[in-house]
């Protein structure tokens, strides 16, 4: 671990025992930070857990805004922390929670960042879902050497192919747009169309190939730390190493649909970071001795936490494959975006113009989660999750119908 990142998590780590300390005692061999024993993670100093350290980084991180480029160094602040190669399972309640909570962290200091690394989250279970051993091998080995990875799946027509051109041996032609990372990932997952329009799952080694990337139309006012432009794969060779699952593996339910869960996890961190910083102006300012101030606060509060409470529960439904988890995970997505909408309003009309001023967490903030929020078809999900939930009571249990 770096000294710079070492002495970060020491110092964070400090203040975050002294806080849970007044709290009250704890159970003997529990960290209160997390639900995971410091004993599971034997590769932090002093015991500490992937969630632990990487909540001490996003603290620091949530100081000031970063620059708005690709975040390289804090994905390797992730790596050295243990956060890259920690989430490929998932199957208990405990691995749930602590993916949850991470994502959570990691969106509220820097939304670039955890799309990044839902990404790279998304790309390792897939392949870890759907590869061979050999491949399951492989994937183990790049995340302990610090490879990123990603999923690409938007494509401008004529869209990504792929063609035999010997045996055991393929080659792509075509692009991926709005590709997060373009230019700065390791490997890259993709769907590309074969020779009977199956859409087949690829994992393409892309480190170094930064002059097939283009984002110069990336040009948009937040998230612009993703770098989400254009990538070209025509002529990149592909081996039987690279062929992951059989063709339109990559659309099986609920998976794909229910794994929306992971991105309401980093919308609602930046939401919930957004509530601390405006909750720190009230409280700064005196304006929280103001009525109206106060009422706007509540609406903040109770919305991002309600939201906190859906986005739990959808993760655990899809990560257990649910029966209802689709719907419940699209409808968990139009929550979020409420709560995200109300409490940037909010924001800027308690915190006013400096809530504008570049400088700003509220700004950065702002500007990221407002484009983040469009993830795709958002009037889609909720439609469908509300024509779902007609049929049955998509909660679960207790079922009111």
């Amino acid at each position: 671990m770096s000294a710079a990142i070492h002495a970060t998590l020491v110092a964070v780590r400090r203040s975050s025992r002294t806080a849970a300390v007044s709290h009250g005692p704890q159970r003997a061999g529990i960290d209160p930070l997390t639900r995971l024993s410091p004993a599971q993670s034997p590769v932090h100093p002093k015991g500490w857990t992937v969630l632990e350290s990487v909540r001490a980084l996003a603290a620091d991180w949530d100081r000031s805004n970063g620059e708005e480029s690709f975040p390289a160094d804090r994905v390797a602040a992730l790596h050295e922390a243990g956060a890259l190669a920690e989430f490929i399972d998932v199957s208990t309640p405990a691995r749930t929670d602590a993916l949850v909570d991470v994502l959570r962290a990691i969106g509220g200091a820097d939304l670039s960042l955890g799309r990044v690394f839902e990404g790279h989250v998304n790309a390792a279970q897939l392949v870890s879902a759907y590869g061979d051993d050999a491949q399951r091998a492989a994937l183990a080995d790049d995340l302990a050497a610090g490879c990123v990875f990603g999923v690409w799946n938007t494509e401008p027509t004529p869209g990504l192919s792929i063609r035999q051109s010997a045996p055991g041996r393929w080659v792509l032609d075509g692009r991926k747009s709005f590709a997060t990372g373009a230019g700065h990932l390791d490997r890259i997952l993709v769907t590309a169309r074969d020779a009977t329009g199956g859409k087949q799952l690829v994992l393409v080694p892309i480190a170094g190939e930064t002059a097939r990337a283009d984002n110069s139309g990336w040009q948009v006012r937040g998230m612009r730390g993703t770098c989400s432009g254009l990538f070209d794969f025509s002529g990149m060779p592909i081996g039987p190493e690279g062929m992951i699952g059989a063709p339109d593996v990559y659309e099986t339910e609920p998976r794909f649909s229910a794994g929306a869960w992971r991105f309401t996890a980093v919308q609602l961190g930046a939401i919930e970071a957004l509530v601390r910083h405006l909750r720190d102006h009230l409280v700064a300012t005196g304006k929280g001795d103001d009525a109206i101030q106060r009422a706007r606060f509540a609406t903040c509060l109770t919305e991002t936490r309600s939201a906190g409470l859906w986005v739990r529960r959808a993760a655990h439904l899809a990560e257990t494959q649910a029966a209802e988890a689709i719907a419940f995970v699209l409808m968990t997505r139009g929550i979020v975006e409420e709560a995200g909408l109300k409490t940037m309003e909010a924001a800027a009309r308690s915190v006013g113009t400096a809530s504008f001023f570049a400088a700003s967490r509220i700004d950065r903030i702002t500007r990221d989660l407002g484009l983040y929020l469009r993830q795709p078809v958002p009037d889609q999900a909720r439609d469908r999750a509300a024509a779902a939930w007609l049929e049955d009571d998509c909660w679960g249990d207790d079922r009111w119908w």
